[in-house]
Formats: C-alpha cells, structure tokens, sequence
C-alpha cells in the first residue's frame, strides 16, 4: 500500500472565513500568501525548507481532487527564523509573523510527532493554527503513520480552514450499530478491516484477533482497526488519508451517521462534504483546466525587532492623570517589557510631532535607563496622530532605511478628524501598528490603523485602580515566537487602599519562570511601605527597591533566577488619605530548555453589535502542550470603569467545544453601554491536580493496514510519558486586548438571549432504564440557570434531527436545571415501548429560560440495548494466540490465513 501521509500542514490553508489573523486570500480558486513559520529553536536544516516546498506541492494536487478541481495551493511565504545563517535570496517579513502564521513548526513539549489544529470554534468556523514537528517534516518513517505529507496537509487544511472535524475517535474507537455489530468508528461505513490486538506471551507480541466483551457487545479494550485498502472505497480524507486509494470527503451519501465522532457531535450528523459545501470558498467554480500552476515560495528571515513608542502629548492627556500613567507604563515597558536586542524609539506628538529618542538597541540595563529618561513628562496641544505615525515610520527607518516588519506602539486619549489621511501610507509601510487607546474619547478609527497592518488593539479606561495600561504595554510582545525571550506577567493587580491599610497577598513563582524577575510596585500619591518575603524567609523592604518619583513606583530586580514557591507581600499606605496601590511582577523562563506556562486571551472579534454575544477565550499552554483543570477568571472592563468578572471553563459544554483542550472559553453578554471594553486574564492554579495534556483535532495514528490479504504492521504507538504530568502552583495574568460595541439600548437590557445548545448529551439503556447525562446549560447562554428541559425521543434519528416536535415528549418535569456547568443526570423507563436486544433509541433535549426561550435541540444521543448471549460451558483448552479464534471485522472473517507483515519494530529517533 502507498500510504498518502497528509502532514498537519493543511494549516497552510487558511479558514472557511479566514482566521481572525490569518492573511490568506482565495484569488482565482487558488489559495494565496499561506504563511509558515519555523520556531526559532529549530536547528538550521535546509531539508526542512524542501521537504515543506514537496509537500505543499503535493497537497495542492490532492487538494484540487479533494474539492472536486475547485482549490489548490497557489503561493506560499516560509518564515526563517533569525537565528538562521542570513541569506541574499530571504526577503523581510512586512506583518507576517510567527504568531498570525498559518501553519506553525516547533517541537513538541509534550512528547509526540502527531500533526494537529487548534480548534475553538464550532461546525464551519476556522481554527487558530496547523502544527507540525521538525521530525514529521524531515522523518520518512512517519509516512508510514500518517500517510504522504501532502495528504496530511489537506486533512489539517480542512480542520483549519473549513472548521470539519475528524471522523474517528480515539476514545471511542467502536460502536454498536443498529445491528448489534461492533463497528469501528470511522467514515465511510463501507471501508471495511480487521479487528486485531496484541497478545503477549512473555517472549513476542503476536497480533491475533480481537474477541467480543459480552458485557457491551462491543470489541474488548485494546482492540485495533486495521482496514482494507480497498480501490472502491475513495472516503474519507478525514478519516484514512493514509490509504493511497482515499481523495475524496464523505458526503451525504456515504457519510457513517452512527459513529460517534467530533464531526457527528458538533456538526449536527452532517456530512463533512456538507460543511465544506458552505464555505465561501467552495463558491469558486470548478476548473475547465485542471493543469494547475505548481506553488510558488517566498523566504522570509526575521531581523531585530524595531519598534518605536509614538506617545501622544496634546493638552488631553494632562486630564485623569494621563499623562502621568502613561509615563509610568511606558517606562514598564522599557525597563521590563521589551526584549534585550530590540532596537526601540520614542516620539511624541500633539499638533505636530517630536522625536525623542532614535533607535536604541537594548543590550544592557544602561540603554534602558536611557530610554525612560526621555518618555515625555507635559502635555499640551492639539492631537495630529498622522504626524506621529508619519515621525515613527521615519525613526524605524533609521534601522536599514525600511519599514517593513517593524512596529509602532501608538497611544492617544484624543480625537482627530485627519486621521483617515495617513491610511494609505499606513497600508503601504509594511509596519505593524499596535494602538492604545486611553480613556473614552480616543478617536473611534484608531483601530483601523491596526486593522490595516494586524496589530494590537488595546484600551485602557480612565479608572487608576485597575492596572489597565501597564497591563496593556505588557501584552505587546515579540512576535517572533521565541518564548523564552519574552517577558510573561505573573501578576498585576491594583485597589483603593485606605489610610493605615494594606494590600497584601502572595505571588507564585514555578519553575518555568524566574530570570529577569521584576517585582514592581505602583502609587498614585506618595510611596507606601513595602514588605516582601522570599520562600526562603529573606524580606526586602523599601530600601531594596529603587524607587522613582517620577513614574510613582518602586521596583526590585531579583538577582539571578527567582526562587520558585510563594513570595507574600505587603504594601502599605501611610499617607493620611487613601491611595491606589498595585503590584506588578514580570519574569522570564528560567531555563531556556523548558517552555514557560503562558496565557493567551483572544475574543471571536474585535467588534460586535448588541445583542450578539462576545466569545472570550483564553488558551493556557506549556510549549504547545495544553494545560488542563486550572483556574481561569477573564474581567471585562467597559469604559465606566466597571469591570465583570467571567470565570472561563473548559468543560465541552455551551461556547467551549471540545472538553479538556487547554483552550477555556465563555460567553459574555455583560454589555453596560456603548462603546470599547477591555479584557484582562487571570490564571492560577493552587493545589488543584493540574496537568499538561496533549492536544486535540490530532491526526490519525494508523496501526496498519490490509492489503491483498496481508495485514501490514506500524510500529506501536508509543505511550506518552509526559502526558498528565503536574505542572504544580502558578499564576499569571494577560491582556486580551480590546472590543467595542454598539447598539447597546440605553435603558433596561432585554431579555434576548436563550440557553446555548448542549453538546454532550449522553445516552446509555440498562435493563429497561435510560440513563441520560449531559452538562447544564444556563439562562443566558451558558450563564445561571435554566428553567426547564424538553426531552424528545425516536426510533428514527432523522426525525428528532429534522424536526425535533416530532419526537414522543419525555415527562422530565421532575428534573430542576442546576447551575450551567453541572453535570445532570435524569433515568426514565419509557412507556408503551418494550426495550429488546437490538432496540435503537435517539434523544435530543432542549432548554427553556424564564422567558420561554430555547436553546438549539442538544446532540443526537445515541442508545442501544445489548443483552449478553447466554454463558457458554467452559470451552476446551485454549489455542494458542495464533489461532484465536476472533471477530475479524467489517467483512474479513478471522478465519481467513493472513499473513502479518510487521514492517518496523521500532523508529529510531520518531517520536508519536
């Protein structure tokens, strides 16, 4: 067999409605401007490039058969990382960067080589990225696994840019069908195999057949699905890509509504040709001309990062204390923010423009110093933000006389009616433009300037206590993807405290994290008294701590690595009248090995319009690995200064699709008025068992295949070692960046919004009970309570999914909905229905707020009744594991002679 290995690399493609930071473009049924960018710690290898280049070349051919001579590959950019050897033939990056890329390559943290997409919408929405190894793209011993890499990528490519879904599960690999046959879950239902397990016998491990559990009817734990390569069988690419004779989706016609997979679950039983069909994308006629060009490449290579503060000084900013905050947060971010070889700039501007500083390349804390000396310190003037934009693109310039690549951190509080003048020069830089904006007046089209060049958006409100500026300079981040050179917050927060009180607290220092650590205390009248402990018992107090009057703060550098466990602090106000007092502390990896935990908040869009509900995300990983069971709070702050807190969840239920991801999510619905909100993430973990996992939307691991009666053997899938480990205590905190909303009415909030769809409905039958469970959903979308559940019943599963009405009601009027999030469970013994082996039964289930709005009809729950056969005497002496007698399945009788043809034993240096 030929097995077509698709690498994950279908992250090439971008999404349905192209990823929020993706810049492909559909020109012509071609697929433009995909960007790959290679992890800084990968070593230099030129294979990786050609072997990226052949695969991609591959993918475009299998993807124009897979949409039926619609799509394919047409132009491609590969990010080179910096610490590669410079070269005459790499063009600079404009706003391409490692963290809007489409597909990503970089190691595991986790160990594993699987390609995968991370995925947080749900049916038809894109996904973030498509992530490959080095190792998958240089290794051939993993097309055995996977299939050619080019096929791979057009599987990913369908996760990432048309939001389908896999058509196998790894946790429920079989099923019972309608006929009491045990099934493997896959697509087509026609693709037929083997059931086949490892028998150890102390010396050899002999595959032999699997053999039925007569307690679930289903093959007993451990059992493999080996299927056939079969030159009939063309489905599915999201299922076996891998097998040469696979090129083709599911569709209506073939699709295995049975099985229970992710595509069934969250896409409503729809086939995954269905999905694709109603993607803008698949508006594109089919070619006449199928003889379509081969891909072209362009190199990218990362320089230093330029980036220059453009802080606005006009008379505004002398109000709410502005200018004083902005001074404080723009000297957190030179002194702690910025990463050491960034070469950074400083200009002001009111009605016109002023430079403060030309580039500076920070190597030391001297250059830093130097910059904060000159951060503005008096505002008057009127506001022209088109001449400091105008004067930054001209002190970036003093680099190598372009823009392209490098950024501006632009902040305003003001108004500017010429803004639009400067737009085309903006589009035509090649610079990235992060803009702030301070306090409610800060002109309403600021954020197309970031829109034009993918930069930040960000805000902060007039409110002192809440720490949102500092907060919003240290999110702005290299963008390069070197993690371990990038400043992480692990706290920040900031109140009113009273004469003679303190703020106190602890902060958590892991072992990920400790170099470069910063404790950094912030006032707004006079300095407190400060006190904080170390985990070996050392204080520091104020006379440790470099104070500056200036910025109102007073911060202490922690030499060499930070001692990871628990620093308690107390800061106290001893002024006469109260205060706002904060704690800010900033550190960096402590070993350039091992990954820092990091926090990532993003929302569904950066505009919205009542009452369409905002989706907060936020994704907590360790390297790629995903960390699981932590504590997640995002505060949404609107422009009063009033901040909601939204404790985000990772459970698979309301706006979070797959449970136990890394990825936490939420609805909000808070709106309290017109205009920008920002968002702000807090993540902790104290004493809970929390681990770091491994991710979803995985490729396939193939254990083999048959092939002319020959079962060809993988190697077995390696058993992870690091999944689960605990990742122990640790905090941090992000911002999120900004939205804004419109059409908020001005009066009492209507109630609009219903009970969000349940998606893990679960059925199972027990004699002649049905067991049901499936996660509460709330009032609002996943928030409170529920009133009250409509259960729904059928023989039929088209039926309850054409029209749920038609399904025999259930009286579960019993039940009160608990809390969105809870787990429920309800048992009934239906009426006027005998229950027998074989009996087939579908439910859905619907949710009913106090205003008698309904949640979408929930997943199609499944439930089979099994009766086991009889016990049997006690058989003779059993044959040996090579005679076993099995249930081969889907068609392949165990009786048949196979030969076993095990093609590796092992993969040197392939890690699964």
């Amino acid at each position: 067999m030929k097995i077509a290995g698709i690498l994950i690399l279908a992250s090439i493609l971008q999404l349905s409605q192209p990823a929020k930071d993706s810049l492909v473009k559909l020109v012509n049924n071609g697929y433009e401007d995909i960007v790959f960018a290679i992890n800084p710690k990968i070593p230099e290898n030129p294979k990786l490039i050609e072997n990226i280049k052949k695969m991609v070349a591959d993918g475009s051919t299998y993807l124009l058969q897979a949409t039926e001579n619609r799509l394919y590959f047409k132009s491609v950019k590969i990010l080179i990382p910096s610490t590669w050897t410079t070269n005459s033939t790499y063009s600079r990056p404009k706003t391409e960067s490692y963290d809007k890329a489409d597909i990503i390559i970089a190691d595991p943290f986790v160990k594993g080589d699987f390609p995968y997409t991370l995925q947080y919408g749900g049916c038809g929405e894109p996904g973030k990225y498509i992530h490959l190894t080095p190792n998958f793209i240089q290794n051939d011993r993993v097309l055995r696994i996977y299939g050619p890499r080019g096929r791979v990528l057009v599987h990913e490519w369908a996760h990432l840019r048309w939001g389908v879904f896999d058509e196998y599960n790894n946790d429920i690999p079989w099923y019972l069908s309608k006929q009491g046959k045990s099934e493997a879950t896959r697509c087509p239902l026609s693709l037929g195999g083997l059931a086949k397990i490892d028998i150890d016998d102390g010396l050899k491990q002999t595959k032999v057949d699997c053999e039925i559990d007569q307690t679930t009817g289903l093959y007993e734990d451990g059992c493999e699905f080996y299927p056939n390569v079969d030159r009939n069988v063309h489905e599915s690419i999201m299922y076996g890509q891998a097998l040469e004779p696979v090129h083709a989706f599911c569709k209506e016609d073939t699709h295995n509504k049975e099985a229970p997979n992710e595509q069934n679950r969250l896409c409503n039983h729809q086939s995954v040709w269905d999905v694709i069909m109603k993607s803008p994308d698949m508006k594109s006629a089919p070619l006449e001309n199928t003889n379509i060009p081969a891909p072209t490449f362009t190199l990218l290579q990362y320089k230093d990062r330029v980036v220059t503060l453009v802080l606005d000084v006009s008379g505004s900013m002398g109000g709410s204390d502005r200018i004083n905050r902005l001074y404080q947060a723009s000297e957190v971010y030179i002194m702690q923010i910025v990463e050491t070889g960034s070469r950074v700039g400083i200009v002001s501007f009111s009605s016109g423009a002023t430079v403060l500083s030309n580039l500076v390349k920070i190597t030391n804390t001297f250059d830093r110093e130097r910059l904060k000396n000159l951060l503005p310190k008096i505002a008057n003037g009127g506001t022209n933000i088109c001449s400091g934009v105008r004067q930054g693109f001209e002190v970036n310039k003093g680099f190598d006389g372009s823009t392209y690549g490098t950024e501006i951190v632009l902040l305003t509080d003001g108004e500017d009616s010429g803004i639009s003048s400067c737009f085309i020069d903006v589009q035509n830089s090649g610079a990235v433009i992060h803009t702030l904006a301070l306090g409610n007046q800060a002109d309403k089209a600021l954020e197309e300037l970031a829109s034009m060049t993918g930069g930040l958006k960000l805000y902060s409100s007039d409110k002192v206590d809440a720490n949102g500026l500092i907060d919003s300079f240290s999110g702005i981040k290299s963008s390069s993807g070197d993690i371990q050179a990038q400043s992480i917050q692990i706290e920040s927060t900031a109140t009113t405290i009273e004469p003679n009180q303190c703020l106190t607290g602890k902060v958590t220092m892991d072992n990920s994290v400790g170099n470069e650590t910063f404790f950094l205390v912030t006032w707004n009248l006079l300095n407190p008294s400060i006190q904080l402990t170390d985990p070996s018992g050392k204080i520091y107090e104020n006379a440790q701590f470099v104070s500056d009057a200036a910025s109102k703060s007073a911060r202490l550098a922690v030499p060499g690595t930070a001692q990871p466990g628990d620093w308690p602090y107390k800061i106290c106000n001893t002024q006469s009248s109260a205060q706002v007092l904060g704690i800010t502390v900033n550190s960096r990896a402590a070993d350039p090995n091992v990954p820092p935990i990091t926090v990532e908040p993003f929302l569904n869009a950066d505009t919205n319009s009542f009452p369409t509900p905002m989706v907060v995300y936020a994704t907590v990983t360790q390297g790629v690995a995903p960390v699981l069971g932590v504590n997640v709070i995002a505060y949404i702050e609107a422009q009063d200064g009033t901040s909601t807190p939204l404790p985000l969840l990772d459970n698979g239920a309301g706006a979070d699709i797959i449970k136990n991801d890394g990825i936490y999510t939420r609805y909000f619905t808070g709106y309290k008025q017109n205009g920008r909100y920002n968002l702000k993430v807090r993540v902790e973990n104290y004493g809970k068992d929390s681990k770091a996992g491994i991710a979803k939307s995985r490729a396939l691991y193939l254990p083999g295949y048959v092939e002319n009666g020959t079962l060809i053997s993988n190697p077995p899938k390696p058993k992870n070692t690091f999944e689960n480990q605990n990742v122990g205590n640790f905090s941090r905190t992000s911002s999120g960046g900004a939205f804004v909303i419109t059409n908020v009415p001005s009066g009492p909030i209507p109630d609009t919004y219903s009970p969000s769809k349940i998606t893990d409905l679960n059925a199972i039958i027990e004699g002649q009970i049905v067991k049901l469970s499936w996660t509460a959903t709330g009032d609002d979308l996943d928030k409170g309570n529920a009133s009250r559940y409509d259960l729904r019943m059928s023989l039929d599963s088209k039926e309850l999914l054409v029209n749920f009405e038609n399904g025999t009601v259930i009286n579960i009027t019993s039940l009160t909905p608990q809390p969105s999030g809870s787990v429920e469970h309800f048992n009934f013994t239906p009426e006027n229905l005998t229950i027998k082996n074989g009996t087939v039964l579908y439910f859905s289930l619907v949710a009913i707020d106090k205003a008698n709005l309904k949640s979408e009809p929930s997943n199609l729950a499944r439930a089979i009744m099994f009766i086991p056969p009889p016990p049997q005497p006690k058989p003779s002496p059993k044959p040996s594991p090579t005679t076993r007698p099995g249930n081969s399945a889907m068609g392949v009788t165990g009786t048949l002679s196979i030969i076993i043809l095990t093609l590796v034993t092992a993969l040197t240096g392939f890690h699964i």
